[in-house]
């Protein structure tokens, strides 16, 4: 699999382990594998590390001096409730398994483990990881409002709302881009594939119509700015 990011940079791996000579080695298979690494040997480093280096995969040792890695687990999912983790474990016992499956952990390798096995392994959890995201990518969500992308479903705060085939591209478009001005060029563009000239004022049309369906009896969420154009937030 290709080992970047959307933006063509490393994959980030966090290694968690308080023996420093087996994070070193870990790391080291890693960075040779294409990653990019960083290392913490204790709890409250990891975490930390966590929140700086936003890792897209975290290797985990279950035994750490401060706290345990279920703890470690926990804290980094309040910051990131998608990024998959590898226990590294020196027991094998079957409640340790259990107890890290419940606290959201996605994998395990057993000490004494292979250098290629954690690497196999990151690579099956990254693509896991992959088609989860791509599922979530398929409904936007901005505030309480939400798009599916495949069924064409729209709904907010839980209500289904109905909309014509223009009036779901231009809601598209808009939360695609929250909180961003997007100018009636940039709109007409976008949604209408070519330039209306003096025709603008159909955005001004179809926003009103959004605006009748998602606004209507609620905070509102799609904004004129005068001059600019239109902005989609969450209701305040």
């Amino acid at each position: 699999m290709e080992l970047t990011r959307a933006d063509g940079s490393p994959l980030r791996v966090l290694v968690v382990d308080d023996e420093v000579n087996l994070a070193e080695l870990v790391a080291m298979a890693l960075r040779y594998e294409g990653f990019e690494t960083r290392m913490a040997h204790a709890g409250a480093k990891a975490v930390a590390a966590a929140k700086e280096f936003g890792p897209d995969v975290v290797v985990l040792d279950m035994m750490l001096p401060d706290f345990d890695g279920l703890e470690v687990l926990r804290r980094m999912r309040a910051g990131d409730p998608h990024v998959p983790v590898l226990f590294l474990t020196a027991r094998d016992a079957v409640e340790d398994r259990v107890a890290g499956l419940t606290a959201g952990g996605d994998d395990y390798v057993t000490k004494p483990f292979s250098l290629e096995e954690v690497v196999a392994r990151l690579r099956a959890l990254l693509r896991r990881a992959g088609a989860r995201a791509a599922e979530r990518e398929n409904v936007l969500s901005v505030g309480d409002l939400t798009l599916d992308e495949d069924s064409h479903e729209v709904r907010r705060d839980g209500t289904e709302i109905a909309l014509t085939a223009t009036e779901f591209e231009l809601l598209r478009f808009l939360m695609r881009n929250p909180r961003r001005v997007l100018s009636k060029a940039q709109i007409l563009d976008r949604v209408w594939n070519y330039d209306f000239g003096g025709q603008a004022n159909v955005v001004e049309l179809y926003i009103s119509y959004l605006r009748k369906k998602v606004d209507a009896g609620r905070a509102p969420m799609i904004h004129t700015m005068r001059g600019a154009g239109y902005v989609l937030k969450p209701a305040d």
